[in-house]
């Protein structure tokens, strides 16, 4: 895909994570809508990206979602790639984390991407993407984790089934998935602490491989053995 022009929604843009993508997206020429769930966030995520269109939702409500996409595309005339850049965590044991927090993880973290995604491919054409951040531990569950992995392996199996759907229509499904980012989310948990975490990933490497990866028609992002954030054509 090429990004220069290209119109894209971000779902999660007020975070650290997601203004990070959107400030690289919009640096290479991209045309924007910032999705959020606090109003006041959004408006001076806007205000730093040349005022770009704003749309609220919340992730815990599907509905919300699909309306999100909708704005998105009005308000654009179209979208031609889709990220969600959001997400919830939660600490414990398998044992100690309780249904209803593992519900919450569900919901969030699988449930409204993949609403998200939904509205957007009924209507995306040939050439245009979607995009998760799933992370490390959707591949490689981390004790004291167990339900936030889950989550996390949820989604990315999803978009594993998606892409082989898509890839006949030439959609493409970008999975990343970065090892531990100094964002200060493991520092928000809605149920636990966290245990001792690696050093962050670099935030500026991995934003950019995103990029790169959505113009190269990649479909996966990962953290190599040295740390350093690895493109992959072909997701495995």
């Amino acid at each position: 895909m090429d990004i220069r022009g290209s119109r894209v929604l971000v779902a999660g843009a007020t975070g650290v994570l997601g203004a990070a993508l959107t400030a690289e997206l919009a640096g290479r020429g991209a045309e924007l809508v910032l999705a959020g769930r606090d109003p006041g966030r959004l408006a001076t995520a806007s205000s730093a990206c040349q005022d770009a269109p704003t749309v609220v939702f919340d992730a815990y409500d599907p509905s919300s979602c699909v309306r999100a996409v909708q704005a998105a595309a009005a308000a654009l005339g179209g979208l031609d790639a889709v990220v969600t850049a959001f997400g919830t965590v939660a600490f414990g044991s398998g044992t100690e984390v309780g249904d209803e927090v593992a519900e919450h993880l569900m919901a969030v973290n699988v449930l409204a991407p993949a609403a998200f995604f939904r509205a957007a491919l009924s209507t995306m054409g040939p050439g245009s993407a979607i995009v998760a951040l799933t992370g490390v531990v959707g591949e490689r569950p981390q004790p004291g984790m167990a339900d936030y992995s889950a989550s996390k392996a949820a989604l990315s199996a999803w978009l594993g089934a998606v892409r082989r759907e898509a890839r006949g229509v030439d959609i493409q499904v970008l999975d990343v998935r970065p090892g531990h980012i100094d964002t200060g989310f493991a520092d928000r948990p809605v149920a636990g602490t966290a245990p001792p975490l690696p050093a962050g990933a670099d935030l500026r490497e991995v934003v950019a491989a995103v990029a790169e990866a959505l113009s190269t028609g990649a479909e996966l992002v990962r953290t190599g053995p040295d740390g350093s954030a690895v493109v992959e054509r072909r997701a495995r």
